[in-house]
């Protein structure tokens, strides 16, 4: 019996990890803030004013474009979004519900460069039940607390201005006004232990927002966990406590060493345009509802969304950001600081907006300081050497390269592990039917 506890608790984990950590996420967002995003009340846009840097501690944080981050709660009723024209500027508004299921998206690629208003509803509301007035549209929230990870594209300090003016003109405006605050994220005991602490939160996170109902079969199937009970996971018995503290260690154990080989290995990248394709069952504005963009096996569908949840939260389908990583070199050795690497893209990534590739450290994935302040390298950074045939060549290593001309294509690397994350906004076709690859990274020093 504590064999088959124990198992089931290492399943419940993988299982719901990511509800877990997107709303410690959603918590800290609100009281700490996240980033260079301050903190940030319920159903009100928080906005980064400078790219992202080492002291933005958020997992794969993007040096491209900076954020406007809302975290909205439904309990207030609709919500109106009113986004203002951005032009030719590349923006997304990215929609995700509570289970990290990308379910909307609004900007350049899904609804245009015009703006536009939204009304956001909760699950289960009536819209003809309210005047959502001329030209504006629905989008339904799949769990009552979401987020809006908006995101704008930025061409060096001086274009910071013009986009602070787009973010400021970003608001969410509840139909119904009421002094009666957003309920939030229900408050969770802790002081059990990690582990305890965890299937505590999972225990009254997946009671406030429950999952698609294809996913409630699984939920229900962690009853002996005590994950439906009314009462706190501290007043389970001792076997059950202790199947949920191995459980946790082992599935914590399973994802970050399932995190390294997902996706399919080309040249030493793990190259995988489907890692944020869990969602099969809540489908607005921008997002695409089809198979090719639909995990077609269940039995690895939660296994992706808890790996994408610990290595990319918030991460965006491919269609919308391609996202092609790697830990290794050409020779299958792992990426480290006190060794030189050489990338040559020839011809670079074909892209709809722009590419980038950017360097994080291991194991935390942050971006790593560097005595020149560059974070990520890519089609928009200013001083870069092409080859003649137009491709580029990037180098990697902890120290500045003596050569000047990789110098000025220099992405430093930290002194230990790390992993760069080769980002692609609005892929080509090319790349999403595989015929780009991206070469191995060369070791030469």
């Amino acid at each position: 019996m504590t064999e088959e506890l124990t198992e089931l608790a290492t399943e419940a984990y993988v299982v719901g990890f990511p509800l877990v950590f997107d709303l410690e996420q959603v918590v800290r967002f609100v009281e700490e803030g996240i980033g260079g995003v301050p903190p940030t009340p319920f159903n009100v846009f928080g906005h980064a004013r400078e790219l992202a840097g080492p002291d933005d501690t958020f997992v794969s944080i993007n040096n491209d474009t900076v954020y406007s981050i809302a975290q909205v709660d439904l309990s207030v009723g609709p919500v109106r979004l009113s986004v203002p024209a951005a032009g030719d500027r590349y923006h997304v508004l990215q929609f995700v519900d509570a289970w990290t299921d990308n379910f909307a998206y609004v900007g350049t690629r899904a609804t245009g460069g015009s703006g536009g208003e939204y009304l956001l509803l909760p699950p289960g509301a009536d819209e003809t039940s309210d005047d959502t007035g001329t030209g504006v549209r629905t989008i339904r929230f799949s769990t009552r607390v979401g987020t809006i990870v908006g995101r704008w594209a930025v061409d060096g300090e001086d274009d910071l201005p013009a986009v602070h003016a787009l973010q400021d003109a970003l608001t969410l405006t509840p139909l119904h006004q009421t002094l009666v605050p957003p309920e939030g994220v229900p408050a969770a005991p802790t002081g059990q232990g990690e582990a305890l602490d965890f299937f505590e939160k999972l225990r009254v996170w997946s009671q406030a927002f429950p999952p698609a109902l294809r996913d409630r079969p699984a939920l229900e199937s962690y009853a002996p966990l005590g994950l439906l009970s009314p009462y706190p996971i501290a007043d389970q018995p001792e076997s059950v406590r202790t199947a949920l503290a191995t459980g946790y260690a082992l599935g914590k154990e399973a994802l970050e060493s399932a995190l390294r080989t997902a996706g399919t290995l080309v040249d030493h990248w793990q190259v995988n345009l489907h890692v944020f394709d869990y969602n099969l069952d809540f489908f607005e504005v921008g997002a695409i509802d089809a198979p090719e963009w639909k995990l077609s096996d269940p039995r690895t569908r939660y296994a992706h969304r808890a790996g994408a949840a610990l290595g990319g939260l918030w991460g965006n389908h491919a269609y919308e950001a391609a996202y092609i990583m790697t830990y290794e070199d050409a020779a299958g050795d792992p990426l480290s600081g006190d060794r030189t690497y050489r990338l040559r893209l020839s011809p670079t990534p074909p892209v709809g907006a722009f590419w980038s590739l950017t360097m994080y450290d291991l194991p935390h994935y942050y971006l790593v300081a560097n005595p020149i302040g560059r974070y990520s390298i890519g089609d928009r950074t200013r001083g870069l050497v092409y080859d003649d045939d137009g491709g580029l060549t990037i180098t990697m290593s902890a120290t500045r390269p003596a050569d000047e001309k990789a110098a000025a294509n220099w992405l430093p690397a930290p002194t230990g592990r790390f992993r760069p994350i080769l980002r692609l906004y609005q892929p080509g076709a090319e790349v999403l039917d595989g015929t780009y690859t991206i070469p191995a990274i060369e070791r030469v020093g």
